[in-house]
C-alpha cells in the first residue's frame, strides 16, 4: 500500500482548457475530490468543478465528498482574526471529510480556481490539518492558469512595462493608497470598487474581466476615466444577475 496523499490541484480560471497536463494527471489519479460547496447560487461554483471533471476524468471512477463551506464574517475591523477563525473552520470541516471518505493509501484532491498559491486558503488549511497530527499524509500541489494569467492574455497584454514591476494587492489595501514603487497593479478580492479612487487620473489605463474564462466572462478595458462607471455598473448588474462575482483587473499608470 502506497502512502495517503492529498493533491491540491490549480484548475485554471474556469476553462476546461485552462486545466494543464499535470493538472489532468493528477485528476486521474485521485480516488476522492472534496468538494466545499457554497450556498445558493454560488453553488454554480461546484457545479464548474464538476464540469472540469467530466471534460477531464470521464470515465468516472472516483467518489465525490461534499460539505457546506463555513461562510466568513465579514466585518470592517479585525479582519485578519475573521480570516483566521475562517479558516480553522474550513479545516475542521476539511479534515472531517477526509477522516470519513479518504482511506489509508488513498489519494484526495482538492480542485482550487487559478493557482493554489494565490489568495487561496486551501493550501494553509491542509497545513494545519496536518499539524494537527491526527492524520498522517503527503501533499503535492500543483500550479494552474490564475485568473490574472488568463485575464492578461485575453486582453493581450502584459503584466509589467518594460523594466517596471507588477504588484498584485487587494482591493482593501488599494483603498488606501496606490502602492509604491509599481506602475502596473494587479487587484484581487475587491469588494468595494477600489479602482474608483484612481477614476479622475487620465493616466491610469485599465484591464478589468469578471468570469474569466467561462461562458460568462465580461471583459472592459480603457482609460479608466472613460470606462470606471461602465465596470461598476456592469460589476453590479452581474452580481445581482448570478448572486456571486469572481473579477480582476490590472491598473497601468502611464510611465
Amino acid at each position: 500500500m502506497g502512502a495517503t496523499r492529498v493533491e491540491i490541484i490549480g484548475i485554471g480560471a474556469g476553462d476546461p482548457g485552462h486545466v494543464t497536463v499535470a493538472a489532468v494527471a493528477a485528476l486521474n489519479r485521485a480516488d476522492v475530490f472534496f468538494f466545499l460547496d457554497k450556498p445558493d447560487a454560488a453553488r454554480e461554483l461546484s457545479d464548474l468543478r464538476q464540469a472540469i471533471l467530466d471534460a477531464h476524468v470521464p470515465g468516472g471512477g472516483y467518489r465525490l465528498a461534499r460539505a457546506q463551506d463555513p461562510e466568513r464574517v465579514r466585518t470592517e475591523s479585525g479582519y485578519g482574526e475573521a480570516v483566521a477563525d475562517w479558516r480553522k473552520r474550513r479545516a475542521d470541516v476539511c479534515e472531517q471529510l477526509m477522516v470519513e471518505h479518504l482511506a489509508p493509501g488513498e489519494t484526495g484532491a482538492f480542485l482550487v480556481w487559478g493557482d493554489p498559491s494565490l489568495y487561496d486558503s486551501i493550501i494553509s488549511v491542509v497545513d494545519d490539518i496536518r499539524a494537527r497530527g491526527r492524520l498522517d499524509f503527503d501533499v503535492v500541489v500543483h500550479a494552474g492558469i490564475s485568473s490574472v494569467s488568463a485575464l492578461a492574455a485575453r486582453c493581450g497584454t502584459t503584466l509589467n512595462q518594460v523594466g517596471g514591476a507588477v504588484q498584485v494587492t487587494t482591493g482593501r489595501r488599494l483603498e488606501q493608497a496606490w502602492p509604491d514603487g509599481v506602475d502596473d497593479v494587479v487587484v484581487m478580492l475587491d469588494s468595494r470598487d477600489a479602482y474608483l479612487h484612481f477614476a479622475e487620473d487620465p493616466d491610469v489605463h485599465v484591464h478589468w474581466g469578471a468570469y474569466v474564462g467561462t461562458a460568462d466572462e465580461i471583459i472592459v478595458s480603457g482609460p479608466l476615466t472613460e470606462v470606471a462607471e461602465q465596470i461598476r455598473e456592469t460589476r453590479e448588474k452581474a452580481r445581482q444577475d448570478k448572486g456571486w462575482i469572481m473579477d480582476t483587473y490590472l491598473l497601468r499608470r502611464r510611465r
